[in-house]
């Protein structure tokens, strides 16, 4: 790996995942860090130093910009979601829908990546790179598609909840919550103020380890603390009827 050059697809990676989104947190860290490790998952390491530095770790080949690109852009979400302090390990059963959000808002970015990599490339005469990542976008896009029509999401949110409830909520980016990144996706590009809520997440007691409906309320009224649009738990709720 080139140093410099993975510094300059993590920088237009972050541009493009927060370029002209409101920052509503009061949690932010005052840097960041990413490693690139030869084994392992990618992660925010939850290091208990007392650092206001957030720490992302990949797991890429050289000179593999869009795995680079796709997994800065997923733990960068979860940095964004105020879940990167050494107090903030993720649990069931709300985990998964923190994934489905970041997994949406790293798709998100890749879009935008590779439109500005096309008409402004980070190195010289390598427009035609963002075809790839579009590509690489496409392709996770077209599994993620898929699980969600054999799962029954497209046709009945509430109902794939509750038929799947206890699959849905195991940890980690599970299939459902790869299905249900779809829907979010969807509502980041239908309006684009739904991105900030992420800001609005985890800033309770409990975080993702409180019931489904407990934690839209949460979320919902931590928006409102930060003056953030409450547009996507409320539609979530409406999606997923969770009383």
């Amino acid at each position: 790996m080139l140093p410099r050059a993975a510094e300059q697809v993590v920088e237009r990676m972050r541009y493009a995942c927060l370029g002209g989104v409101r920052l509503v947190s009061d949690r932010q860290p005052t840097r960041l860090r990413v490693d690139e490790h030869t084994s392992g998952p990618p992660s925010v390491w939850l290091h208990p130093d007392g650092s206001t530095m957030a720490w992302i770790i990949v797991d890429i080949g050289e000179r593999d910009w869009s795995k680079l690109a796709y997994q800065f852009g997923h733990e960068l979400g979860h940095v964004a979601a105020n879940s990167w302090q050494a107090d903030a390990k993720p649990g069931p059963p709300c985990q998964w829908l923190e994934e489905a959000m970041v997994e949406a808002f790293s798709l998100r970015g890749l879009a935008r990546l590779a439109k500005d990599w096309k008409q402004n490339p980070p190195f010289a005469g390598d427009n035609a790179f963002g075809d790839a990542i579009a590509e690489y976008r496409e392709n996770i896009i077209r599994g993620y598609t898929a699980l969600a029509g054999s799962q029954g999401l497209v046709r009945d949110a509430a109902a794939w909840f509750a038929d799947h409830r206890s699959e849905i909520e195991m940890p980690g980016l599970n299939p459902f919550a790869q299905a249900m990144s779809m829907t979010i996706l969807a509502e980041y590009d239908r309006a684009p103020d739904c991105v900030e809520a992420l800001g609005a997440l985890n800033r309770w007691l409990g975080r993702t380890g409180i019931p489904i409906a407990e934690y839209l309320r949460r979320w919902e009224q931590s928006c409102t603390e930060v003056h953030a649009s409450p547009q996507l738990p409320l539609r979530l709720r409406e999606l997923l009827r969770t009383s």
